[in-house]
């Protein structure tokens, strides 16, 4: 176990020492990177509980490998925490779970927004519940597998990119605000992906090798469509596809199969450029279709916004999409202004901003609410 004691190993809890006088508490999830939370948190001597929050329904859903927060999962977690020694607590919060992120997924879908369900997750029974269970617990920290970074500056706790961009999560943790992070944790913000699983490896843990979670944990298949059709069938009903100056191109099989920005499926033919959704309007359920030049927009209105730092009149970098990359912009009041003409801007999606002179640095974010065509700024 060497290996597993050198010091960029460890992860840093950021906690007062003698560390053998500190509570953490871990969420746990069922994968390897909770799991491995776990094990350093019970390496560096604290004392360590574990608590799973059961999602969402078992079933199908319960053999599935790799999801989070269901069936095999929680038995995978409650193992960890058996051969690692300490408690472990599961609490059921379904129903919140359905309330409060599938049900308003379905809403979005159903008002020609592009949702967002882990962000929502996080805002609320992941971060809100388990704060506060975390507290009930007498804990000194809430310690997740998320990866990002909790660096201390000037001013407090801040929240930073993990070092490992392709596994960087600060996108989906804009809305961490700065009471949740004062006491949350995030140990593997400064490792790469294989060091966990080795990690994970060096302690024998059964979950070493288990597959990452995909898609959205409360579809199991993917089909995002037949979910919301299950819960709002009206999402599912025809309508008119419209090009953006008028013409009508013939009929779409539902809102819940478009989004902003999207090129393909959208099966129009005989076009002299390619076409793509510019909007979705709910009210008339009409796909708006048009040029990539129609996608260009000048700036975006922000709602509920969650700010880690004064970003007013502040020159940021925007990040519209999880995959994006950012982008030189500025708030004024509740508009984010984008210094060129930026593109598949969706309402439904988030804006995550980050400090324009450390690009590490989330300065937190907001959904975007509606965006402004650059034609006509």
């Amino acid at each position: 176990m060497a290996a597993l004691l050198t010091p960029d190993r460890l992860g840093d809890f950021q906690l007062a020492e003698p560390l053998k006088a500190r509570r953490i508490v871990v969420a746990m999830s069922g994968g390897v990177d909770s799991s491995v939370v776990a094990a350093l948190a019970a390496r560096s001597g604290a004392e360590v509980i574990g608590v799973t929050l059961q999602l969402y329904e078992h079933g199908a859903k319960a053999k599935r490998v790799g999801a989070c927060c269901a069936g095999q999962d929680i038995r995978d977690a409650r193992a960890v925490a058996d051969r690692l020694g300490f408690a472990h607590h599961v609490h059921d919060h379904e129903s919140r779970f359905r309330d409060t992120v599938i049900d308003q997924f379905a809403d979005e879908y159903l008002a020609g927004r592009t949702p967002i369900p882990c962000v929502r997750c996080n805002m609320g029974v992941k971060f809100t519940d388990l704060f506060q269970l975390a507290r009930d617990l007498g804990a000194d920290c809430l310690a997740t597998g998320h990866y990002v970074r909790r660096v201390m500056g000037p001013a407090g706790a801040e929240l930073h990119r993990a070092l490992d961009p392709a596994r960087d999560q600060s996108y989906f943790l804009f809305a961490t605000t700065q009471e949740q992070l004062d006491f949350l944790r995030f140990p593997l913000g400064g490792l790469e992906k294989s060091a966990v699983r080795e990690i994970a490896r060096e302690l024998g843990l059964g979950v070493a090798a288990k597959p990452d979670s995909q898609d959205i944990c409360f579809v199991p298949d993917g089909d995002y469509a037949g979910l919301v059709r299950k819960l709002r069938p009206e999402a599912d009903d025809r309508g008119e596809i419209v090009h953006v100056d008028g013409t009508l191109l013939g009929a779409h099989k539902g809102l819940i199969h478009y989004t902003v920005g999207q090129r393909r499926g959208i099966d129009i033919g005989g076009q002299a450029e390619p076409l793509y959704v510019v909007r979705l309007e709910a009210e008339t359920k009409r796909v708006v279709v048009g040029p990539r030049r129609a996608l260009a927009v000048s700036g975006a209105r922000l709602g509920e916004a969650n700010w880690l730092a004064d970003v007013e009149g502040r020159d940021v970098l925007a990040k519209v999409r999880s995959m994006a990359k950012p982008v030189p912009a500025r708030m004024v009041g509740d508009r984010l202004l984008f210094a060129a003409p930026e593109y598949g801007v969706a309402p439904g999606q988030a804006a995550v901003l980050y400090d324009a002179g450390d690009a590490s640095r989330v300065l937190g974010g907001g959904w975007i609410e509606e965006s402004f065509a650059a034609d006509a700024a």
